[in-house]
């Protein structure tokens, strides 16, 4: 029996533009991009391909040199167009011109009676030579987990409370085969259970309901409710030397695939959303896509912001941007880049804030949808505290002060205020709310990142 947990803290930002439950084949976006960038904790990554090469969905595009049997792997089959560096000759992006039709890699086939039997060992090395293995998220710190480690527990966030977010029964529809197979699997990696974390108020799709072996657990409650970190926290949280993993349902789907199809299957759905798209909707893709195809022609306006994910912790990508391998969402919203004379206190109908002096219309409206646009309605200023951070942080943490060790580089205060337990996602919310205007999620990373290297 799963637990049921309800949660009080936090706040549900309820934006104008969601997609409405329809799926649309579009023609295939022209090129693709994996970008290391995305996948914290890497380390100094190497490309195993060149510029001209050709390449099948499976083929190995780069590794980490500190986990070099990790493989980054192409979603689709096509011609390795462009190898882009930075600084440094740090690789940022490869990208590739994409085949009308993908081809596939061949990988190991098996039934559901051969998984079973199947040595550990072998069960990792299908994952880590597919390009699998890294939508496996260790905790703490949210990088790519290390298969030397025997994690206490897995968990798996089946519900999402993010702005604009995507509706699992739709994203995952008929998928209950491969989520079976993929639960299967992953109990095989963990000395300890695998959590399903459905939330209460909404229907469950029955790939997460009836899925067998798992510990299907209920939360309810505003947004971070669907961060696995806070579902973490609830259910066993993580203290220093201890490792748990997460994975997204696509994850978990693109494991049973692999096992059953013998195949990388980077398809994906990716929601459209935002007040700006005239036509917020669901189209099928891959990983790494171009959003031109999805956008052109369908904005209200030319004066917008495109993020890859929510727009809480989405990164802002431009019209000729391309998804993040873990974003199952691309959200546009208007341009906020304009002067507001003392904008940060002015309340107004259609703003929407979490302090009531200014949010006003929202409180006496909660169900209404907003538009929003992304101005941040005043600048950067001393570091106020207002005790904001932890109502709606719904775990016993307390935001501020952590964040003030990091900025002091106070790595024993960092460890006692809870720094294993969180990462960018689920202090997001934190920076919504700041009257300071501090971003918070760069510092908590910054924070992270000086204490994996002391």
């Amino acid at each position: 029996m799963g637990k049921f947990i309800r949660l009080k803290k936090g706040f549900t930002i309820n934006l104008a533009g969601k997609a409405a439950p329809k799926v649309v084949e579009t023609e295939q976006p022209e090129t693709f991009v994996i970008k290391p960038t995305d996948f914290y904790g890497t380390y100094m990554p190497k490309p195993v391909v060149k510029e001209g090469d050709t390449v099948k969905a499976g083929t190995p595009l780069f590794h980490d040199k500190k986990h070099e049997q990790v493989l980054y792997t192409a979603p689709v089959s096509g011609e390795i167009v462009e190898i882009k560096r930075g600084e440094k000759r740090k690789l940022l992006e490869i990208k590739i011109l994409a085949d009308k039709k993908v081809e596939y890699a061949s990988f190991n086939k098996y039934s559901v009676s051969d998984i079973a039997n199947l040595p550990v060992a072998e069960l990792k090395n299908q994952l880590l030579s597919s390009g699998v293995w890294p939508m496996i998220v260790q905790r703490p710190f949210g990088v790519v987990a290390d298969p030397s480690v025997t994690p206490k527990a897995i968990h798996i966030s089946a519900f999402d409370t993010h702005p604009l977010a995507p509706d699992y029964a739709v994203l995952y529809k008929g998928q209950d085969q491969f989520f079976q197979v993929g639960v299967d699997i992953l109990k095989r990696l963990t000395s300890g259970a695998v959590h399903v974390n459905t939330h209460s108020t909404s229907e469950i799709s029955t790939v997460f309901s009836q899925v067998k072996g798992a510990e299907v657990n209920k939360f309810s409650g505003p947004h971070p409710a669907g961060c696995v970190g806070v579902q973490i926290h609830h259910l066993d949280p993580i203290n220093k030397g201890q490792v748990v993993w997460t994975i997204s349902p696509a994850g978990v789907i693109q494991i049973g695939k692999l096992f059953l199809n013998g195949i990388y299957d980077a398809s994906k759905l990716v929601a459209v959303v935002g007040s700006e798209v005239k036509n917020p909707q669901y189209y099928k893709t891959y990983t790494g896509a171009s959003v031109k195809k999805f956008i052109e022609g369908n904005l209200t306006q030319d004066h917008v912001r495109v993020i890859s994910g929510n727009p809480l912790t989405g990164t802002a990508i431009g019209k000729d941007g391309h998804l993040g391998f873990f974003d199952q969402q691309i959200s546009v919203l208007p341009e906020g880049d304009y002067s507001e004379f003392i904008g940060w206190i002015t309340p107004g109908e259609r703003k929407l804030s979490f302090h009531r002096a200014i949010g006003l219309f929202s409180f006496l409206s909660p169900g209404k949808e907003r538009v929003v646009d992304t101005n941040t309605h005043g600048e950067p200023r001393a570091f106020v505290q207002t005790g904001i951070f932890e109502q709606v942080t719904p775990m016993d943490v307390l935001p501020t002060y952590l964040l003030k060790s990091i900025l002091a580089e106070d790595i024993d205060e960092m460890e006692a205020l809870g720094i294993y337990e969180v990462i960018e996602e689920d202090l997001a919310l934190c920076e919504f709310v700041d009257v300071s205007k501090h971003k918070v999620q760069e510092i908590l990373r910054e924070g992270i990142e000086l204490i994996q290297h002391s």
